[in-house]
C-alpha cells in the first residue's frame, strides 16, 4: 500500500485530493490545521507547513511507521492579495503569500525527501496555476482584472521554478516532480467563483500522483495538457 501526504487537506481541492488518493487504496496523511477537517478515509496529521519543527515531526512519524513516502502533494497556499492591483501590492502581501506557498513547500519537501528517496518511486505534485505562466502574463493574460495578482501569481511562478529544480535533481532517484493547474475551481480560495468543482480540480493532481515508472517529470500542465512556463 502506497503512502501519501497532502498538505492543506482540510478543505477545497486539497481535501478532495486526499479523498481521491485514499480511494486509490493509499494510506493518506491529511496535513491539516484542525484534525476534524480531515476527509473520511485519511489520517489527520496536524501540520503547519511554515513550521520546520512540525515538518520534521511529520517526517519522523511517517518514517517510523512506514519507512518511506510514496506521494507528496504540496497543496497548501494562501492568496494574500486577491483583488489588489500589482502597483498597490506591498511587501506584506508578498511575505504572507510566499511564507506558505513557497517557503512552506520547501520546508515540507526538504523534510520529506529522505522518505521519498526511500520509496524508490516517489511522486511530488505541486499545485500551481496558469496565472503563474510568464508566457501568458507577458501576453497580457490576465490584464486589468482581479486575477492580476503580484504576490499570488509570482509565488506560483517561483513554485514552478522550484518544481523544475527538484525534478532535475531527483529524477535519478526515481522521483517524479510535476506542477499542475487544477483550473478555476469553486473553493474558499477563489471565493467560490470558479466554474469547476474541487473534485474536478483534484483529478489532474491525482493523475500525476499515480504516474507509473517512466512518467514525465519537470512538467507544468492542466487537465487539458501542457501549459507554457
Amino acid at each position: 500500500m502506497k503512502v501519501a501526504l497532502v498538505t492543506g487537506a482540510g478543505r477545497g481541492i486539497g481535501r478532495e485530493i486526499a479523498r481521491q488518493l485514499a480511494g486509490h487504496g493509499m494510506t493518506v496523511f491529511a496535513g491539516v490545521r484542525d484534525e476534524g477537517h480531515a476527509p473520511e478515509g485519511s489520517r489527520p496529521l496536524p501540520l503547519d507547513v511554515t513550521d520546520q519543527v512540525a515538518a520534521a515531526n511529520a517526517a519522523k512519524l511517517i518514517g517510523e511507521e512506514f519507512g518511506r513516502l510514496d506521494v507528496l502533494v504540496n497543496n497548501a497556499a494562501v492568496c494574500g492579495d486577491f483583488g489588489v492591483p500589482p502597483a498597490e501590492a506591498t511587501a506584506a502581501h508578498m511575505r504572507a503569500t510566499y511564507e506558505v506557498g513557497v517557503f512552506g513547500v520547501v520546508t515540507i519537501t526538504h523534510a520529506m525527501i529522505p522518505l521519498l528517496r526511500a520509496s524508490g518511486e516517489g511522486r511530488v505534485v505541486n499545485m500551481t496555476t496558469r496565472l503563474a505562466s510568464l508566457s501568458l502574463t507577458a501576453a497580457r493574460e490576465p490584464l486589468n482584472t482581479e486575477w492580476a495578482m503580484l504576490a499570488y501569481n509570482s509565488a506560483k511562478s517561483a513554485l514552478n521554478a522550484i518544481t523544475v529544480l527538484y525534478a532535475n535533481e531527483l529524477e535519478g532517484a526515481g522521483i517524479l516532480v510535476n506542477a499542475v493547474d487544477p483550473g478555476h475551481c469553486a473553493t474558499d480560495l477563489t471565493g467560490h467563483t470558479g466554474t469547476r468543482t474541487a473534485a474536478e480540480g483534484a483529478a489532474v493532481a491525482v493523475r500525476m500522483a499515480t504516474l507509473g515508472a517512466g512518467g514525465p517529470t519537470g512538467t507544468f500542465s492542466s487537465e487539458e495538457g501542457p501549459l507554457p512556463w
